[in-house]
This record gives C-alpha cells, structure tokens and sequence, in this order.
C-alpha cells in the first residue's frame, strides 16, 4: 500500500473552478503516469461535494485502464 502524503502538484491549491483544459491535460497524464503500476486506486469522494473535474479525472483514468475505486467511509476500504 502506498500513500503520496507528501506529493502536491503545484496548481492543486488552485480552485478546481479555475483550471484549464492544458492544466487538467497535465492532471490526467501526471495521474496515470504516477499511478498505472498499481493494480488498484482508491479515490476518495463525497457523494455530496465531488467537483466535476474529479469526476472526469477518475473517468478519463479509467478509459486509460486503470482500476479506479471511488469509496467515501474508511470502512469501504478492503
């Protein structure tokens, strides 16, 4: 299991409201080049507050093959 407490792309303080499509071009290749090697991906989410741009990000990482698991309570995690 890893965890990438300390990794922070530096336009992540930015309001998702405010990122260009280059900038989520760039999200999406960092993501799945990061994360292709793992078998699975846990993504944290709230049903009630999940920007849209998360929700493309995770689609855009599993039209690419990665097995993106959405979970919203520690308890989901196996």
């Amino acid at each position: 299991m890893s965890y990438f407490l300390g990794s922070k792309i530096e336009w992540y303080d930015k309001h998702p409201n405010s990122v260009t499509p280059d900038e989520f071009q760039y999200l999406v290749e960092n993501f799945v080049g990061r994360l292709s090697e793992y078998d699975e991906i846990w993504f944290y989410h709230n049903p009630g507050r999940f920007h849209p741009l998360y929700k493309r990000l995770v689609e855009e990482a599993r039209k690419r093959g990665l097995e993106v698991i959405l979970f919203s309570h520690i308890s989901e995690i196996r």
